[in-house]
């Protein structure tokens, strides 16, 4: 696996756990421990997030670049990617 693999996966798991804990909060809006867990996971996403756009171009065109076509450069994930 490559390191922009591991880092995808990475940013995937923290942003499926920011989801998951947003749907916790809805229904145990108290719990505090939750509640910092996700400010936790959000910094985290954020941060992962920022440091794979320096390395490997942004993940969506809503990124803060300033070149909104910049990514759709290659690779495509259908891309085959062998060595």
């Amino acid at each position: 696996m490559s390191e922009r693999e591991r880092m995808l996966q990475k940013l995937s798991s923290y942003d499926f756990a920011v989801t998951e804990l947003h749907i916790y909060l809805d229904t145990h809006p108290d719990d505090t421990s939750a509640a910092d867990a996700l400010a936790s996971y959000k910094d985290k996403s954020a941060v992962l997030r920022r440091e794979f756009e320096e390395k490997f171009g942004p993940l969506s065109p809503m990124n803060e670049s300033g070149n909104r076509w910049a990514w759709i450069s290659d690779p495509w994930p259908w891309d085959n990617q062998e060595r």
